[in-house]
């Protein structure tokens, strides 16, 4: 089969590799028809997550089960299925507190301390052997772990009304649940790519009473107006912190999101800076929702960060009383409610999407996305 490989950072290729097969009674095999580029697949592409040896990308997939092992009751062959980026059994001590990134059996790295090259959380599809060395879904075909537990049927819709499902729609639909709207809320989100976007949506269906959207490029705001029904400010000409502030009579928004992570824009001293104290990217988006957040607000991260990082603004958090909630989507959880949200027309997913290409062009897809050509926000690759 034909699937995208991670080479080295800044090389991806797409190769002739074997056809996944059948390893436990519990796996299924999907040809995948759907499979998106995500902003957290740049990490690897950038060298910020490490990976030593060559392995297929994506997490961000849909298909057509092809066969299925002697265990799985609930999916069988023919099925379209959508498929949740973090691996997890379903039965072990974290599954069962509706933990599904935590699951204990899922990554044989997996380890309770969280160090930054050993001891991570669940398995991951396509994410580097850290969170299990499993290849991922830009690729023909897909084994797809404990096929009981993840996938869920789709019937008579189009790939791209709910391939989104998979990952960033429930990613920013995290972002705003844990932060607990009660109604009427004035939601400012850091970062207008697809997970952004996906956080503004369901800001509204929350309840949010304002929802305003960050980024430094102004195709992505133009596109975080239409299909985020934000307001907008370009924090490369204006200072967000301030504006937010005096948007709300000079207290900040009730919440903040990054859904931005390490890969904010740094300049050349910040690089220096990560070099001497052993940190990878920029936590100055994290610093930004605690300055742009209102005394007593609330901060989600879903931007996704790799090390620690020095000068972390604890002082400002306590003094402050921010909450605060950092984490992978728990997608499991939220699958069901949300499929639900799209079949019922409530909430529109494809319209994030600006550039769809055949599987053999994803090394240009990388391109343009990582370097934002072409008006870039979104791109889906079709095997």
């Amino acid at each position: 089969m034909r699937a995208v490989r991670f080479i080295m950072p800044k090389v991806v290729k797409v190769d002739s590799v074997a056809d996944p097969t059948i390893e436990q009674p519990t796996d299924a095999i999907v040809r995948v028809t759907a499979t998106a580029i995500c902003g957290s697949d740049l990490h690897i592409y950038n060298g910020l997550f490490p990976q030593l040896k060559p392995m297929t990308l994506g997490h961000e997939f849909m298909g057509e089960v092809v066969e299925t092992g002697a265990a799985v009751t609930k999916i069988r062959r023919g099925d379209r299925v959508i498929v949740p980026f973090p691996i997890a059994c379903g039965a072990c001590f974290f599954c069962q507190k509706q933990l599904p990134t935590a699951c204990e059996n899922s990554n044989p790295n997996y380890g309770p301390d969280a160090r930054l090259f050993r001891e991570k959380g669940g398995g991951l599809f396509g994410y580097t052997d850290l969170y299990g060395g499993y290849a991922g879904g830009q690729a023909e075909l897909v084994r797809v772990p404990y096929a009981d537990y993840g996938p869920r049927r789709i019937v008579g819709v189009p790939d791209e009304k709910v391939l989104f499902l998979t990952d960033i729609f429930p990613t920013g639909w995290t972002a705003i649940d844990k932060s607990q709207l009660a109604g009427g809320e004035t939601v400012a989100i850091f970062g207008a790519g697809p997970v952004g976007i996906m956080a503004a949506k369901a800001a509204w269906l929350q309840g949010a009473g304002r929802v305003i959207v960050v980024d430094l490029l102004e195709y992505r705001l133009a596109r975080a107006r239409t299909a985020g029904r934000a307001e907008t400010i370009n924090a490369s000409k204006d200072d967000p912190v301030e504006v937010i502030r005096g948007m709300t009579e000079g207290r900040g928004a009730d919440v903040c999101i990054d859904a931005v992570g390490l890969e904010a824009q740094r300049n050349i001293l910040e690089k220096l800076g990560n070099l001497l104290q052993g940190e990878r990217g920029t936590m100055k988006v994290v610093e930004a929702c605690c300055n742009a957040a209102r005394r007593g607000g609330k901060v989600t991260v879903v931007g996704v960060y790799g090390t620690d990082h020095d000068n972390f603004p604890l002082g400002k958090i306590f003094d402050k009383g921010l909450q605060m909630w950092f984490g992978q989507a728990p997608v499991h959880n939220y699958l069901d409610e949300l499929l639900a949200l799209v079949l019922a027309d409530k909430v529109r997913l494809d319209d994030v999407i600006t550039h769809t290409l055949p599987l053999e062009d994803a090394t240009h897809g990388y391109h343009i996305f990582n370097r934002k050509d072409d008006d870039c926000l979104k791109v889906v690759l079709k095997p």
